[in-house]
């Protein structure tokens, strides 16, 4: 027997199909924003050859900064959203081979490294394939290794210091004891990246477990400085944490020896 539809069940029927797709459309557009944020990481890199192939080193520099702030972002949207795919995984670390390894190392080649000779210009070849084995052992051993720390020189911070460098020279003619310290920092920091010292990765800080006070002050003092010459704020910040993780073990062994220093007294008492 044919079944009659009550008067306003054919339009209930309609709008639910309607809010259905809707709500898969929106699905779709969660699933492809962290996608869109890696395009625009790679689109900086992109920007950043060209850039540098005009001669404009510090536009190239900020290119690269904005491919950093794109990649953090794309990270935390993917996590914040439960999107994470295995395909933006690896679209992801395309996308830092241009951003981070590629850019950075013609820039170097292309403005200083030309100059010196085959020794330090293969020094930029070093640089891209330290920071795709980088990249491909960070793949390889997500989810088994400490949240905490990367083993190794992240290529974000080894294309940070790049930059860093190009703001603080700010378009001036590079001499030639320049040119070689630059030489040199660019074999020590394509080591540092397939080096098995550990980094912070910042991903479990606490902020509301940190003393306020202290907190403040140093966001106070980080804002004068970026005020008065972001440059430098960015060179020293960089250089700092490229040396945190050689010196990482040094600290390290100081600091539990004070803490057991502390403890001896009050075990004896």
């Amino acid at each position: 027997m044919r079944r009659r539809h009550l008067p306003g069940e054919g339009g209930r029927g309609a709008r639910r199909r309607r809010w259905a797709e809707l709500r898969e459309q929106r699905r779709r557009g969660i699933f492809l924003l962290p996608s869109l944020l890696t395009t625009g990481n790679l689109f900086c890199g992109f920007l950043a050859l060209i850039l540098t192939a005009q001669g404009r080193a510090v536009e190239a520099a900020i290119a690269i900064f904005v491919a950093m702030v794109l990649d953090i972002l794309d990270g935390k949207v993917a996590r914040l959203t439960k999107t994470a795919t295995q395909f933006g995984v690896e679209f992801d670390s395309l996308a830092d081979v241009v951003s981070f390894c590629v850019a950075p190392a013609f820039m170097l080649y292309s403005l200083v490294l030309s100059r010196l000779g085959r020794a330090a210009w293969l020094g930029a070849f070093l640089f891209v394939i330290c920071g795709a084995l980088r990249l491909a052992r960070f793949n390889v051993y997500t989810g088994v290794a400490d949240r905490r720390y990367f083993v190794g020189l992240p290529t974000p911070a080894a294309a940070g210091i790049v930059g860093a460098v190009f703001l603080v020279l700010d378009g001036e003619e590079i001499e030639r004891w320049q040119a070689i310290a630059i030489a040199v920092g660019t074999y020590l920091v394509a080591l540092l990246m397939v080096s098995t010292f550990r980094y912070y990765s910042f991903k479990e800080i606490d902020l509301a477990r940190r003393r306020p006070v202290g907190l403040l002050l140093l966001v106070v003092l980080a804002v004068l400085i970026v005020a008065t010459h972001p440059q430098w704020f960015l060179f020293v910040l960089f250089s700092a944490y490229l040396l945190s993780g050689p010196t990482r073990p040094v600290w390290a062994r100081r600091r539990e020896g004070a803490m057991s220093a502390e403890k001896a007294p009050r075990d004896s008492q």
